[in-house]
């Protein structure tokens, strides 16, 4: 692993709970809510905050980059969503959401120099970021910035958040690993259980053909655990993603990068006391990524 594709690691450690603050927020569930949305389920709102800045996606778009979600279960809630509130409505709302969660996060701190200066390290690594083949990352670095500098921060880190997974996704692709087989194949190597993916929409049926589809490759065995070839696999897709995501990281610089790093932990550390993230949204602490 290069220096770079470590640092690329690292800092996605940093960011991606912070970017994910946005779909476990009570912040972002009473803005969801304003807007019309049911958010006794998280997904409504989810497909929505995520998808706006493609536009009013439809499903089979919806399902080529996030790639790990069932198709079934997209169509459940694409292009409906757009029914309850259009993009342009969206857009807006999950700043405004995302304004109240950094409020609540960090309180009166939220006007300190350091937030600024590192939104000004994150938008120049986020705005540095290759667009080519990746379409949630060409569609966020679309919006204007933020004038406020912690919304800045979090824009910056959602292009950079969207860019390692665009990436992530190609890696998925380049190892034959298909939608349902990338959760299997992740959870084989133990990294999360298998439960943890049941949100995502995938039938038992559906499940166990991906199971037998990568126990034919040789790459889980009968109890769904991985086999050495099966991790061999799986730690190719982690390096082949920390190599495309290297990209913004090789541009600011190690000492940027870990300037940044060190800004960004009373906003990371505050986004962790809350409590609100997932297992599944925490493997930042871990190695690897859970499927898109």
């Amino acid at each position: 692993m290069s220096e770079y594709s470590r640092l690329a690691r690292q800092m996605w450690h940093q960011i991606e709970p912070v970017h994910a603050t946005l779909y476990f927020s009570p912040a972002a569930f009473d803005e969801a809510a304003q807007l019309g949305y049911d958010v006794e389920s998280r997904w409504p709102s989810y497909f929505a905050w995520r998808t706006a800045p493609l536009g009013a996606a439809g499903p089979k778009l919806v399902a080529a980059t996030y790639y790990s979600f069932s198709p079934t279960m997209i169509a459940e809630h694409v292009p409906g969503i757009w029914d309850t509130a259009s993009p342009e409505q969206v857009l807006p709302a999950r700043l405004r959401a995302m304004d109240r969660t950094f409020h609540d996060l960090l309180g009166d701190k939220i006007s300190i120099p350091e937030i600024a200066e590192a939104a000004e390290l994150a938008v120049a690594a986020a705005e540095s970021a290759a667009v080519a083949h990746r379409p949630l990352t060409a569609a966020n670095l679309d919006l204007p910035w933020p004038d406020e500098p912690h919304l800045a921060l979090w824009q910056a880190y959602t292009v950079l958040r969207e860019h390692r997974g665009d990436g992530h996704l190609a890696a998925l692709a380049a190892a034959g690993l298909d939608a349902c087989e990338a959760l299997v194949s992740f959870a084989a190597i133990g990294a999360a259980p298998a439960a943890n993916f049941e949100g995502r929409g995938w039938s038992a049926e559906e499940w166990a053909a991906a199971h037998d589809r990568l126990a034919t490759r040789g790459l889980v065995d009968a109890d769904g655990v991985a086999t050495p070839a099966g991790r061999a696999l799986r730690d190719q897709v982690e390096r082949t993603t920390d190599e495309l995501a290297a990209g913004p990281w090789r541009t600011l610089g190690v000492e940027a990068a870990e300037r940044l790093a060190r800004l960004n932990l009373p906003v990371l550390g505050a986004v962790f006391e809350t409590g609100m993230l997932p297992s599944v949204t925490t493997l930042g602490i871990g190695s690897v990524r859970a499927p898109e």
